[in-house]
């Protein structure tokens, strides 16, 4: 007997032995097709030659909840334990998917399937009078709860220390310490500046994770850190502290890609990834176009930048207008005051000839140079320049590289959503480009919210927790920093 994922094709049988089983209180054809093609259902059947048994599972994301909507047995499949497997695989499913709880009806008369509920783990918590039709039969509401993993996540790939605790989909804390303060005196960051600042703040940053969760480090069922990729001595300082906690606690360790971090973040908002997606993640050292057909298996590099990051870019042109470092926030404030159309700044790799080799890669060098020529071009011959004009004509072409690459990817690959990521998301006017040219296209866009848009523990805590509740088996103590790791590796064996 095969127990496999139900589709459209199977409709029919799923209609035959609906109506054999459930006859004048069946489904509608219509109505089962509603349910097994609906966002976040799960439908699975066994087969032995033909359709013996279903069961199936809508999924509530933001509810962190589920609820069981059919199960049927055929009459010479009863009594072989079917019905148990089928319910199992269904609470599987939800746990692995993050669910609380899940919900259930069931016949007031139905003592078979009331006492297979009950050893399950289900309870009864209401009744719903006559809510069978015709036969006016009562309905018994039960519910099962589901302790999800608690799961302590460790981010220092960079500037920023932090640690973010999870349960299953549900955010509990997410602690941040910036060294970005050190950094401004030097223009950028300074790698031997940001490894010391990590040992100075992880302690502190644990606490106040731990503190603002309300539990202490006994409560935690698995640690997760961010091996790469990021600056090598900086990344050592987070897996030092994540190894040593694993081995004090005896806890389970997972190594994890600080990329997919930013994409599994969303998970924290909606309380799952929709799937596929488009991810362009924009940071101070990365610029990266992914195609994320799943979370955990499938995550493909589509492109990134072949020099400057987006954010770093920003920070050059801002030393360039004299303008204090992080230069982000500074350019997009005087932008505020400029015309962006006043320039037009070259748009890197969006040229013909670009397409065949570069159609998802980024540079942002040539804009830099381009900036710092038009400014010296003016300051030689003693002229004035507005420099809200080149602030706002400069952000205007990365945004307009950053999203036109990303639309493209979204039609080429036929993924109708956009997710958004790193922290040159702060930026206004990628944010409101963003909103306008997908609602054109009819693309979904996702945003997390600012505070899991930048580097944070939170979101490596939810990829480790939608590993450990995928049943992933956690990673072997000797796992090192890697600061250049492939987009492609999830988890670090």
């Amino acid at each position: 007997m095969e127990i496999r994922n139900l589709s459209v094709e199977d409709l029919q049988a799923l209609m035959r032995l609906e109506r054999e089983v459930f006859a004048a209180e069946a489904w509608s054809e219509s109505g089962m097709l509603s349910e097994i093609t609906a966002a976040h259902s799960y439908y699975i059947g066994a087969v032995e030659g033909e359709l013996v048994g279903y069961a199936g599972l809508r999924i509530s994301p933001l509810d962190h909840s589920a609820d069981v909507q059919t199960i049927a047995v055929a009459q010479q499949a009863r009594g072989s334990g079917l019905g148990r497997r089928l319910m199992e695989q269904l609470l599987a499913k939800a746990k692995s998917a993050g669910s609380e709880q899940v919900f259930l009806e069931v016949k007031s008369s139905n003592d078979v399937a009331i006492s297979l509920y009950k050893s399950l783990g289900f309870e009864q918590i209401d009744v719903r009078k006559r809510y069978y039709q015709p036969s006016g039969e009562d309905a018994l509401v039960m519910r099962l709860k589901i302790r999800q993993p608690i799961v302590l996540g460790i981010e220092s790939t960079c500037d920023e220390t932090g640690v973010g605790i999870v349960q299953g989909n549900r955010l509990l804390a997410n602690a941040l310490n910036s060294s970005m303060d050190l950094h401004a005196k030097y223009g950028g960051v300074v790698p031997e500046v940001a490894a010391r600042a990590h040992l100075e703040a992880i302690g502190p940053t644990l606490d106040a994770a731990l503190d603002e969760a309300g539990i202490s480090l006994d409560s935690v069922d698995a640690i997760s850190v961010a091996n790469g990729p990021g600056l090598a001595g900086a990344l050592m300082v987070g897996i030092g502290a994540a190894k040593g906690l694993a081995v004090a606690t005896g806890k389970p360790i997972y190594a994890v890609n600080h990329l997919v971090g930013h994409v599994g973040a969303d998970v924290l908002e909606r309380g799952s990834v929709e799937l596929p997606t488009i991810a362009l993640l924009v940071s101070g050292g990365h610029t990266s176009l992914l195609l994320v057909r799943d979370l955990l298996d499938d995550v493909e590099l589509l492109g990134e930048t072949i020099d400057d990051a987006a954010g770093e870019a920003f920070d050059k042109v801002a030393r360039v207008l004299d303008l204090p470092y992080p230069g982000g926030p500074q350019i997009d404030k005087l932008a505020t005051e400029g015309n962006p159309s006043a320039i037009r700044f070259p748009r890197g790799l969006t040229l013909p000839k670009d397409l065949e080799r570069n159609k998802y890669n980024f540079s942002f060098s040539g804009l830099k140079t381009a900036v710092a020529r038009h400014v010296e071009k003016h300051q030689d011959a003693g002229e004035e320049f507005n420099a809200a004009d080149v602030a706002a004509s400069f952000r205007e072409a990365v945004v307009d590289v950053l999203l036109t690459k990303a639309l493209w990817a979204c039609e080429e690959f036929g993924v109708p959503r956009l997710l958004l990521g790193g922290g040159v998301v702060a930026n206004a006017r990628l944010r409101e480009e963003a909103e306008r040219r997908c609602a054109e296209r009819g693309v979904e866009l996702r945003i997390p919210r600012f505070s899991l848009c930048t580097d944070n523990g939170a979101m490596i805590a939810a990829l480790g927790s939608q590993l450990v509740m995928a049943g992933r088996e956690p990673s072997a103590i000797s796992f090192g920093a890697e600061s250049t790791l492939p987009v492609t590796v999830v988890q670090t064996p």
